[in-house]
Formats: C-alpha cells, sequence, structure tokens
C-alpha cells in the first residue's frame, strides 16, 4: 500500500498560520489592556483576567478536541477503504 497515498494534506499557507497567530496575540493582547486600564478595581480586573484565560483556554481544549474527531473520523475512513480495497483485490468473478 503507498503510504504517501494517505499522508494528510496541510491545506494552510504560511500567510494564513501566521494572520491566525497575530490575530490570536493581538487580541489578547488588547483585551488584557483594557482590563488593566478599566477605571475599576482590583478585584474585577482579576476576575475579568481569570475570565480571559479561562476562555483562551477553552478555546484551545475545543479547538483541539474538534481536530481529533475530524482525524479521528479520517483514520476510520482509510481503514474502510483499505478493507474495501483488499475485497476488491481478492474477489476473482470467474473463480466458483
Amino acid at each position: 500500500m503507498n503510504s504517501k497515498k494517505y499522508a494528510p494534506q496541510s491545506t494552510h499557507t504560511a500567510a494564513w498560520v501566521t494572520q491566525a497567530w497575530v490575530s490570536f496575540v493581538v487580541s489578547t493582547v488588547a483585551t488584557a489592556i483594557g482590563i488593566v486600564y478599566m477605571p475599576t478595581d482590583n478585584w474585577m480586573k482579576g476576575y475579568l483576567g481569570m475570565g480571559l484565560l479561562f476562555t483562551v483556554g477553552s478555546t484551545i481544549s475545543l479547538s483541539k478536541t474538534i481536530r481529533d474527531i475530524e482525524e479521528s473520523k479520517r483514520v476510520i475512513s482509510r481503514i474502510d477503504e483499505a478493507k474495501l480495497e483488499r475485497l476488491l483485490a481478492e474477489y476473482d468473478p470467474f473463480k466458483k
């Protein structure tokens, strides 16, 4: 079986990955700066800062979970395809 046929292909360009990281960093830093300079007491700032950290962590966990589910679907699909290829290779319509 050709292993390159089943190798995952990256569909993201370097520019897209860079843009995604820059966007993530800028939005997180901008929100953190907004929290720091907010005219309120430190308890409220701490609460909002913890909320920001929890949101970022939850987003990372969710995106990883979704990616893992999609990758497992690809693995199952490849297994089914390999089984079908083996079945077709072994099938001989003239054999009795």
